[in-house]
């Protein structure tokens, strides 16, 4: 019959477990029953007016001269993913072969060099997926395996069954010391949890003298750590560092694990300092953290843990693992890159990361979520997008290598994104927004007059239908309100000539509402014999207020851009825009596109506005 890990056989295990489960569902029953029976107010009041009744606060350590304030970060920690172990472990469904062959190959390009890839004597897939990478060589020269075992002496044994062959690996060696645990789960003292954690590393120095073509590191953790008495911590790890003896050929990583967060991060890293300053073989070995994000403090507790001495930082990728996860690597390795520390990991392309591990997790990424959340580079608030347009503004004006962008710590591009979403258009935007995307999109280099008429039209828009403008939408509101693609006087043709006054002549061909039209005008230059020509035609008296046009590109055969803002005799105000090959037909055809604003409003008057509008300045 088969044997698995753990010593039992398969309907044992089985039957094991289903008395386990029938053992939790019955505790479970009894506390329901319990909690109908503190009554009706209860229910009406679950949260407590007076929480001290019912919590105490974690102690804290003593360290008035604690050092690790007055530090900086200045070079990356060596970096752990525990990814395909600790955060497979918290997945509804854990992932198989081939998603964990996608995520050991993602982790490797993304240059992780020591990966905690399973628990190889908890389950047979965890253990055919060590052998995997070791017989089909799978592990590159400069990469580290690390899996994870209890203090038992069969787990320990099955665990080195499925290292046999590896060329480095990792033993990881954990158990539980707090008092809660000691107490409530073990029922043993400080001398039996010492004991069973020296038995264990003796076990696994013996197992792997019994295998020198393998160079080992052995790793310990004193598991929930953080609320374990500080003395008690130093006495358990100076024992099993005892039983290892450590030294550079045979190195031994310490792990202090924020297990279950009960504190905040200065409280840790104190924690982390106190160990360092009192630990007898700090030089011989590497102090590692495993924060997890119970409090929702595990970046900052990792942070703060590495200001206080700690070397290495186990954690997965996007924060996956136990209840709120795991300690995130990527946000933790991009704050170091924002300030100007190389990280030794490359996110270049961040959104292959996040179709990888979504993919092998089953599990999204929030679109909050630091760096890599679909909504992080994007500003929808007015005053917001206004000052990302002018960053960008100066940053090309004065080519700028340093990065000093408002409300963007990190260039979107150097994770592989574009800056396409950086400003989204809603209900909540400015003139900027609209502006940013359109220049971004299109070129067009909108006069700040026509971004305030155009935020108007967009606020009016978005305020209709109460949600996000797509690029595409926005384009279309514009072409359509300022006579881009239909304008509702729409030129043909134009000849001119000027006289020996300086007069010049201009006859016009039209389109307006499916008539052809000819306007014929003569003024002191192209534009002002056309404002005479529609004044002849339609009657209307126009004052060009503003104009502006430039290319769209560098080229001698570039396209230009013509806007044109006019003011009729009662005030009013109306934007005409245009994109042409010749310079000259733009600038006539955003006027026309201009006066047929007004042709429009003569049967809606209110729909243009006083110049005088304050709206407009």
């Amino acid at each position: 019959m088969l044997t698995l890990p753990g010593g039992f056989t398969k309907p044992e295990r089985t039957q094991g477990v289903v008395t386990f489960a029938r053992q939790v569902v019955t505790i479970a029953r009894a506390a329901r029953r319990a909690c109908r029976q503190t009554g009706k107010k209860q229910k009406e009041n679950p949260m407590l007016t007076q929480p001290a009744d019912k919590y105490r606060p974690s102690p804290v350590v003593s360290l008035p001269d604690r050092q690790w304030p007055s530090r900086q970060l200045t070079q990356a920690p060596r970096w752990l993913s525990t990814d395909l172990r600790d955060g497979n472990q918290a997945l509804a469904e854990p992932m198989d072969r081939e998603r964990k062959m996608a995520f050991w190959d993602l982790l490797l390009r993304c240059g992780f060099r020591e990966i905690e890839v399973a628990f190889p004597s908890a389950s047979q897939t965890d253990f055919d997926f060590v052998r995997d990478l070791i017989e089909q060589q799978r592990i590159p020269e400069d990469v580290t395996l690390q899996v994870l075992t209890q203090a038992r002496e069969d787990l320990i044994a099955r665990t080195f069954v499925a290292l046999q062959g590896v060329p480095r690996a990792i033993v990881h060696l954990y158990n539980a010391t707090a008092p809660l645990f000691r107490e409530r789960v073990f029922k043993q003292s400080k001398a039996e949890i010492v004991a069973l954690a020296t038995a264990g590393a003796r076990q696994i120095r013996a197992e792997c003298q019994a295998q020198p073509e393998t160079h080992w590191t052995f790793e310990y953790s004193p598991e929930t750590f953080c609320f374990t008495e500080p003395k008690f911590v130093l006495e358990i790890c100076e024992a099993v560092a005892d039983v290892w003896q450590p030294d550079a050929q045979r190195p031994m990583i310490i792990n202090l694990p924020a297990t279950v967060e009960v504190n905040t991060p200065n409280v840790y890293a104190d924690q982390i300092e106190f160990f360092c300053r009192h630990f007898s073989r700090r030089d011989a070995v590497c102090i590692s953290v495993h924060p997890h994000n119970d409090r929702g403090t595990g970046v900052a507790c990792a942070e703060l843990a590495l200001l206080a001495g700690a070397d290495r930082v186990e954690g997965c990728l996007f924060g996956n693992g136990e209840r709120t996860g795991n300690v995130d690597l990527v946000t933790l390795a991009l704050n170091l890159y924002t300030q100007g520390v190389s990280p030794q990991l490359d996110f270049s392309q961040m959104h292959e990361v996040i179709e990888v591990v979504t993919r092998c997790n089953q599990l999204p990424v929030h679109p909050r979520h630091p760096y890599a959340g679909e909504l992080v580079f994007t500003a929808f608030s007015g005053s917001h997008q206004d000052a990302i347009k002018k960053g960008f503004a100066i940053r090309a004006q004065q080519q700028e290598t340093e990065w000093q962008m408002p409300y963007l710590p990190l260039d979107p591009a150097d994770i592989g994104c574009s800056y396409e979403a950086v400003i989204r258009v809603n209900s909540q935007s400015g003139k900027s927004g609209a502006a940013w995307l359109l220049e971004q999109n299109h070129g067009l280099q909108m006069p700040r007059a026509l971004q305030q008429d155009f935020s108007r039209c967009v606020q009016l828009e978005t305020d209709r239908h109460g949600g996000e403008m797509t690029h595409y939408a926005l384009w279309q509101l514009f072409c359509r309100q300022y006579g881009v693609t239909q304008p509702a006087v729409a030129l043909q043709r134009a000849d001119s000539q000027s006289d020996s006054g300086g007069q010049t002549q201009i006859s016009a061909s039209v389109m307006v509402q499916d008539r052809s039209l000819t306007l014929t005008g003569s003024g002191n230059g192209w534009l002002s014999a056309a404002v005479n020509a529609l004044r002849s035609a339609f009657d209307l008296h126009l004052t060009i207020e503003d104009y502006h046009e430039h290319t769209l590109g560098r080229r001698s055969d570039s396209r230009s851009v013509a806007y044109i803002s006019c003011v009729d005799a009662r005030g009013a105000r109306a934007w005409g825009v245009s994109i042409d090959n010749d310079t000259a037909r733009a600038a006539l055809q955003a006027l026309l596109s201009a006066a047929g604003q007004f042709l429009q409003a003569e049967s809606s008057p209110s729909e243009r506005r006083p110049a005088d509008d304050e709206t407009s300045r």
